[in-house]
């Protein structure tokens, strides 16, 4: 097989013109330049050059290949510089997932603000449900917006970065009892029918059953709902009563009024699970910035 670094020294000692100009510029002796050129018209199995005078002139063959290292040098050169930009986090592809509420809300700036800032970095994003941050542990995600608390901690692999607090609003009938008070207590909702949402078990799923149980009671939930959206229509039409995230509620139904609640309050953390071999580059810090700087924007 032909050595790449004997077959730059070829070219460079046509484009010299003599192996003594050739070992100068490149800070060889001659007899190591003719050392390698030896080497390298044994593994070619052709002559490279020939001595005229003081001297020397490529073969068609030693023309060859000279143009072909000249070829090779400028593709390593990119390789190189490419490898850098890599490492140095301006290049790649950076996978991110999340659950539907922080894609509708304070993810997509965040995206944005990445694709301006990087615009070498390749986004892969997807929706995944229930818990996007078992995708990092398992290595098929970079980050991932997760709620917590969850019961097992995450792998050391992974690192969290919290976002924002999203409280947890009551959603009640415009024409229900309670919808005079402006603040609710959530033993208040012990006796009524409920209207649930994120029907199979999950991290949202336990927040309000937990803060449910710290009230006294378990909710007698009636229908469920697989979206906040629908779920505010089951409402309105006096199905029962729910309990919706704020970055849940989007345009609330003009038939349901929003009450905050009390005793106690039911709140999802949200953070950014990050892959702690990435947790340093630029795109995911512009990307955490950004997240972090829109959920400032919100509620």
């Amino acid at each position: 097989m032909l050595d790449v670094r004997r077959m730059q020294v070829l070219r460079a000692v046509i484009t010299s013109g003599s192996i003594t100009a050739a070992a100068r510029n490149l800070g060889y002796t001659p007899s190591a330049i003719s050392q390698q050129l030896s080497t390298l018209e044994r593994e070619a199995g052709v002559e490279l050059l020939e001595r005229i005078g003081r001297g020397v002139r490529p073969t068609p063959a030693g023309v060859l290949l000279s143009d072909h290292a000249e070829t090779l040098s400028s593709e390593l050169a990119k390789a190189e510089a490419a490898l850098t930009e890599l490492k140095a986090g301006r290049t790649g592809k950076l996978t991110v997932h999340y659950f539907a509420t922080a894609g509708a809300s304070f993810v997509p700036p965040a995206i944005a603000a990445v694709r301006r800032e990087h615009p070498g970095i390749r986004l892969d994003l997807k929706l995944v449900e229930p818990d996007p941050m078992l995708e990092v542990e398992a290595g098929r995600a970079d980050v991932a917006i997760t709620v917590r608390p969850r019961q097992t901690p995450p792998a050391d692999s992974v690192e969290l970065v919290h976002l924002l607090d999203d409280p947890y609003r009551a959603v009640l009938p415009k024409t229900h009892p309670l919808a005079r008070k402006r603040v609710l207590d959530l033993a208040e909702f012990a006796e009524e029918p409920w209207v649930g949402v994120d029907g199979l078990p999950g991290l949202c799923r336990d927040i309000l059953l937990d803060a449910c149980a710290s009230a006294g009671f378990a909710p007698n939930i009636i229908v469920e709902s697989e979206d906040y959206q629908t779920a505010q229509g089951f409402v309105a039409a006096g199905l029962g009563v729910g309990l919706v995230p704020e970055l849940g509620l989007g345009t609330p139904h003009p038939g349901v009024v929003i009450r905050k609640l009390r005793h106690p309050e039911p709140i999802r953390s949200i953070h950014a699970a990050v892959a702690s071999r990435i947790a340093c580059q630029p795109a995911v810090r512009t990307l955490l910035d950004a997240m972090r700087e829109a959920s400032a924007t919100l509620g």
